[in-house]
């Protein structure tokens, strides 16, 4: 029998160790792509405009100056302070491109071509260059030149209008969904643009809107309309298709179930003293419970309104269905589970020091993502140039 070799004593280096990224960004989108990247190993180069940065840098809370929200969207990067518009910033920028592998940016589409710094004006001195584009509605198209925030892309692409309660008006989901899920595609995509350049030699523009990240996100939605025309619509914390799988309320507040099989359907009503319901009709598949669903509900939550959210959660999980307690942050940022796997860091910065940061929730077994630096002061980087900087 073969042995395995051993394990070796350090780790290899993250995934994208040797691709240099450079970004131009602002806010979200762009940052938190390439915030991406660099946790994957990449060298992230942000340049700011001299004296201000990012807007996010003039977000509060601040901690001795700093933005607490920009320390932790921009850890493991680099900052230079370079203006575009100038002669000489646009020299040292084409420098910087000039050992660069991928350009991220979320300017205004055709904000970059107006300065000369289009992907076809790089491209053409750089053709192995990966060039992505995050925007609100995309290069092209009759939105195009609209100004696009993630509350406008959550509205439009449909995302609002099946958030919240029935009895209630749209509501936009609680995290800049649109802005996050965009840069997840952004990333991916470059990472596919770097594996198709080992085959091509050539690199490529990716262009990724917000308006279309959250339509994507529509797969039920879309399994529904384009199945029998149903316009889905707000269900509060329930599921559009299976039950129960929803949020019911315990006698001290609310708890999350998933019973959405026949075997997880029967241990769910054994587990609760719920026997009844697996011989009722109304109840015998998850169509009749779906149909039934208002009256599947009340039963429930006869039984779960009269025990602890704790105690729930307890003979649920005995049983081995899934259940989890709705956590605040406070919660969430101390969650036992979460300290047990590392995912929360300490990153270091020079006038800050130790920045708490989630962790990335790629866990590689032989490459780990990457912790270094908190969001770096502005203009810090080797790489900021005596010229064309800070003017």
């Amino acid at each position: 029998m073969t042995e395995l070799a051993p394990a070796p004593s350090e780790p290899a280096e993250p995934p994208l160790a040797g691709v240099t990224v450079v970004e131009v960004g602002a806010f979200i989108a762009a940052p938190w792509a390439t915030m991406h990247l660099a946790d994957l190993g990449a060298r992230v180069i942000k340049v700011e405009t001299p004296g201000t940065g990012d807007f996010v840098r003039g977000n509060a809370p601040f901690v001795n100056g700093e933005s607490s929200p920009f320390l932790r969207l921009n850890r493991n990067k680099e900052s230079v302070e370079l203006d575009l518009k100038s002669e000489q910033g646009r020299a040292a920028f084409l420098e910087l491109i000039g050992q660069a592998d991928v350009l991220v940016e979320n300017l205004r589409p055709g904000a970059m071509r107006r300065l000369g710094l289009g992907y076809e004006d790089l491209a053409a001195d750089h053709p192995r260059l990966v060039y992505a584009s995050a925007s609100g509605w995309g290069q092209d198209g009759p939105l195009a030149q609209q100004p696009g925030l993630d509350i406008m892309a959550q509205a439009r692409s449909g995302l609002m209008s099946i958030t919240g309660f029935p009895d209630s008006g749209p509501a936009k989901v609680g995290v800049p969904v649109c802005d996050l899920v965009s840069a997840l595609y952004v990333a991916l995509g470059v990472t596919a643009a770097l594996r198709e350049r080992d085959r091509s030699g050539r690199g490529q523009h990716l262009d990724v809107s917000l308006f279309e990240s959250g339509v994507s996100l529509a797969v039920w939605e879309a399994g529904r309309y384009f199945g029998d025309g149903t316009v889905p619509e707000r269900q509060g914390a329930a599921h559009q298709s299976q039950a129960p799988y929803q949020a019911v309320v315990t006698a001290d507040g609310y708890v999350t179930i998933g019973a959405n099989t026949p075997n997880l359907w029967q241990r769910f009503c054994t587990a609760l003293g719920l026997d009844e319901l697996v011989e009722d009709p109304r109840f015998a598949d998850n169509s009749a419970r779906m149909q039934h669903r208002p009256e599947l509900i009340e039963a429930i939550e006869a039984v779960t309104s009269t025990r602890t959210s704790g105690e729930v959660i307890a003979v649920l999980q005995e049983a081995g269905v899934p259940c989890a307690p709705i956590q605040t942050y406070d919660e969430v940022f101390t969650d036992e589970a979460l300290t047990a796997r590392d995912f929360l860091w300490d990153a270091d910065h020079p006038t800050v020091g130790p920045v708490r940061q989630l962790g990335s929730p790629m866990r590689f077994s032989r490459t780990p993502t990457r912790r270094g630096n908190a969001g770096p002061p502005l203009g810090s980087s080797p790489a900021q140039p005596a010229i064309g900087g800070a003017q």
